[in-house]
């Protein structure tokens, strides 16, 4: 679950300094209500580390291939995604030559199929967006602000964005295939001689398709100069290829062994793009009070085995398909959008101070104290880096939407994405959206409180 590579970001290889102090916020943890919806996700992202070329993660029927266990015969159509999260080591360091990432389209049918790229976006960790040190809270509006591959992706996908690299749609003649991505990971120039690739894609299909990753070497023209592979090869790689290695840590099965937890990195389908809420006190009403005042109250996000802060809820996605040395669930749910609803109902009769905001309390499963355990100083390793969009009306009755960066630690309390003023009977409606960012370590809250002293400043 840490970042991509420890050593793409200096920030994260730094010995981890232990924290001061801890401070426990008295505040209730509840399940997120809603669910994901059912749309398959192509989650590609073990090994995550590819020294190899081969298959990363295929969805084709095992029929005429070489290796059969190297392809999960999971079809797609309508609406599916594709995630995709790798990274490119020279080895040995002189071995400077680009390794290519590809993801195939295959229409096994009679009839052409149209496949709509609805969003798309795909970032290297070098040059396109580096892991740099950002302040914790940076307002994203312009979408320039963004630290890491995952980062920059997630937030493109938020906006609605097709990156140009991308054409609005491909079709795909029966019985043949075509590259939805043929985009090199390039290491030479530099130090380390390393560099990973994001990929998420929002598709949707008027037939069935099968789809595969695959990683290659740049196949070099007779003047020593890199090329792309074409379809035949990577076909060919497709077909008589075996899985990439090195192969990732193999996970910890998730009944409890007594054994440390190893959540192991997904290679496979997981089911769910989208978990959409709409947070109310209870299914008969139709607003959220807000808390007491000096209190606050929380609702998990993508909340896991081993980590439900006492919800006991497991928000990641489950897996259709799988490869039996990969992730059993999609922990992390990473590129997931969150699409949440808080219609905040001010029952008291007087003014209050109602804040919204994410934080990263430390991760329990049960809590051990009455509340969320922070550090009073963060620790070093970043736990979430992405853009978060929050949709309101202010306290001058103006509709308001605003793209904020978040960059917060282990244990890190975090700052308000929205203050409002709320008037007595007040009803506001505060909308928080993001996507769950590659790189990020689950889990989050979204956390509404209310100010002791309400009214006054």
């Amino acid at each position: 679950m840490l970042p991509l590579l420890l050593a793409l970001t200096l920030a994260q290889t730094l010995p981890v300094t232990p924290p001061v102090a801890e401070v426990v916020q008295p505040q209730s943890v509840r399940p997120l209500p809603g669910q994901l919806d059912q749309v398959p996700v192509f989650n590609s992202n073990s090994p995550e580390l590819v020294l190899k070329e081969g298959i990363l993660l295929s969805t084709f029927p095992s029929q005429g291939k070489k290796v059969p266990t190297a392809h999960l015969n999971f079809p797609f159509q309508g609406r599916f995604d594709i995630f995709a999260h790798h990274v490119a080591k020279a080895e040995p360091p002189e071995n400077l030559r680009s390794l290519y990432l590809g993801v195939i389209l295959h229409n096994p049918g009679a009839q052409p199929v149209t496949v709509n790229i609805l969003q798309g976006a795909s970032y290297l960790s070098q040059p396109d967006a580096p892991f740099i040190q950002l302040d914790s809270f940076i307002p994203n509006n312009s979408g320039k602000v963004f630290a890491g591959p995952g980062s920059r992706v997630t937030s493109d996908i938020l906006r609605g964005r097709r990156q140009p690299i991308f054409p609005a749609k491909i079709v795909i003649p029966p019985g043949q295939s075509q590259m939805l991505l043929n985009l090199p990971i390039p290491v030479q120039g530099l130090t380390p001689p390393l560099n990973g690739r994001s990929t998420y894609m929002r598709l949707r299909s008027d037939g069935t398709v099968y789809a595969a990753s695959l990683a290659k070497f740049a196949p070099l023209n007779a003047d020593g100069s890199e090329r792309a592979p074409s379809l035949e090869e990577w076909e060919e790689l497709l077909n008589q290829g075996e899985l990439s290695t090195p192969r990732d840590k193999t996970p910890t099965p998730l009944e409890e062994t007594g054994k440390p937890r190893i959540y192991g990195r997904v290679a496979g389908v997981a089911q769910g793009s989208q978990w959409r809420a709409n947070i109310v006190d209870s299914p008969e009403t139709k607003y959220l009070t807000i808390p007491s005042p000096g209190q606050a109250f929380s609702y998990g996000l993508s909340t896991l085995h081993g980590g439900t802060l006492g919800t006991g809820q497991i928000q990641t996605a489950s897996m259709l398909v799988r490869y039996p040395d990969t992730a059993y669930r999609a922990h992390g749910n990473y590129g997931i959008q969150y699409s949440l609803q808080l219609p905040l109902y001010n029952n008291t009769s007087q003014p209050q101070k109602v804040t919204v905001s994410v934080q990263t309390p430390i991760k329990e499963d049960q809590l051990s104290k009455s509340g969320l355990r922070f550090f009073t100083t963060p620790a070093r390793q970043v736990f979430f880096r992405g853009t978060v969009r929050v949709r309101y009306t202010n306290d001058q009755g103006q509709p308001k939407t605003e793209f904020v960066h978040l960059v917060q630690r282990r244990g890190q309390p975090g700052e308000p994405l929205v203050l409002l003023n709320m008037q007595p009977s007040d009803r506001r409606l505060v909308e928080v959206d993001f996507l769950y960012p590659p790189d990020a370590s689950p889990p989050q809250v979204l956390t509404v409180s209310t100010q002791e002293v309400a009214g006054e400043r």
